[in-house]
């Protein structure tokens, strides 16, 4: 399986911070995996250089055979790396099918084709009898995946998730966790997700890495990161396991 994403020593400080501390990892094509750690663990830094919103000190970053660090997000998400965040922000005056055309005309020039690919999507995230409602209508679950089917919009080859399952209730966890493991299998997309739901990390993920204060301290498959004596202490508690 060919690597679709190279981190290679990246690191960046903030005001003598070091937030994130020469990470390494790759991500192969097709596959999904997760980013844990602890709150400030430097997670989200991290998917903020991926995606050229913030530039790393050092280090490099190469995805499909070429290097972006240092492209601006709008030139990063043409190369295809489409992300959500933490907080969800919809257009609120936009109706649902509207919000996830906005992200389909990126590559789409005729409205029609756009709307056309925004309704295929919320089919698939469950949205389609909602399309038209305001977004500032929707719930808590609605929104993360209207996140999700705004980021697809763009056609990406890899989707940077920042916490969509935060929030959310058992039952609306296993239902994002269904809808992203269906698109993975039926559409190749690669998925790097940053999840402190542990039961989401475990269905999904083929391969954690696990940060703490800007370094990473393990990686690996899911069943042997979780009993890393090291990721017990910082971040999982001797209860989780």
């Amino acid at each position: 399986m060919s690597v679709l994403l190279s981190v290679e020593a990246v690191s960046k400080g903030f005001r003598g911070l070091l937030a994130v501390d020469r990470v390494s990892f790759a991500v192969p094509q097709g596959a999904i995996f997760a980013i844990i750690g602890p709150n400030g663990a430097g997670k989200t830094t991290l998917f903020n250089i991926i995606a050229g919103a913030t530039a790393a000190n050092g280090g490099t970053i190469t995805f499909a055979g070429a290097p972006i660090g240092g492209l601006p997000p709008d030139a990063v998400c043409r190369r295809g790396i489409a992300r959500t965040f933490q907080i969800v922000r919809p257009f609120p005056a936009l109706s649902v099918e509207d919000n996830v055309t906005v992200g389909a005309l990126l590559n789409r020039r005729e409205v029609g084709a756009a709307r056309a690919h925004a309704q295929d999507l919320l089919r698939r995230l469950d949205l389609f009898d909602k399309r038209h409602r305001l977004a500032s209508t929707l719930t808590l679950p609605d929104r993360k995946r209207l996140e999700v089917a705004r980021a697809l919009a763009t056609g990406p080859q890899l989707l940077l998730l920042d916490e969509v399952m935060a929030g959310l209730r058992p039952t609306e966890t296993d239902r994002m966790v269904a809808i992203l493991r269906t698109l993975n299998r039926e559409t190749g997309l690669t998925i790097l997700l940053i999840e402190h739901v542990m039961r989401a990390v475990m269905a999904l993920a083929s391969r954690v890495l696990v940060l703490d204060h800007g370094v990473a301290i393990a990686e690996g498959a899911p069943e042997s990161v979780v009993r890393d004596p090291a990721v017990v202490q910082s971040y999982l508690g001797a209860e989780a396991v």
